[in-house]
């Protein structure tokens, strides 16, 4: 019998230890977690909507601002993934032949110009069915924000 009740007391536990980890995980269904984890990371983070009425997350790093898009979403909520998204106005270097040099060695991000002219990057994150941990969600985010800088400076001719 105490056997049973020390195996039903773990499975308790474990259970307990679960709901506790998923409390935590980033998920594009919540943008709350999504400011939380920017916030815990260091980050400015405010949640808007967009012009569909979407979440939207604006931040920035080193001064340059970046905006968290959320796609997948259904009424404006339940939302799938996420996307860092940053635009340039009249970048010094920018060319097709660069943006496509962008493309061919940078995996995780894509680079294209605007029909405005402005050199834009971005990159998708996919919180879809349970969404990433904390730790993984700020991996990609440090990730972003490096390629973002790199970005810059190819765009910028330094």
């Amino acid at each position: 019998m105490k056997k049973l009740i020390a195996w039903a007391l773990t499975g308790i536990g474990a259970f307990a230890t679960m709901g506790a980890a998923q409390a935590q995980m980033v998920t594009a269904v919540s943008p709350q977690s999504v400011v939380d984890a920017m916030q815990n990371a260091g980050y400015r983070a405010v949640l808007k909507k967009d012009s569909a009425g979407d979440p939207l997350i604006e931040s920035s790093s080193s001064g340059s601002s970046f905006n968290v898009f959320f796609y997948g979403c259904t009424n404006n909520r339940n939302c799938r993934t996420v996307q860092f998204f940053s635009g340039y106005k009249d970048p010094k270097n920018a060319s097709l032949s660069v943006l496509n040099g962008w493309n061919a060695n940078n995996r995780f991000t894509r680079a294209y110009l605007a029909d405005t002219g402005s050199a834009r990057i971005e990159m998708d994150v996919d919180l879809d069915d349970g969404g990433m941990s904390a730790a993984l969600f700020e991996d990609n985010l440090e990730f972003w924000v490096a390629l973002m800088a790199k970005f810059e400076r190819t765009i910028n001719g330094g």
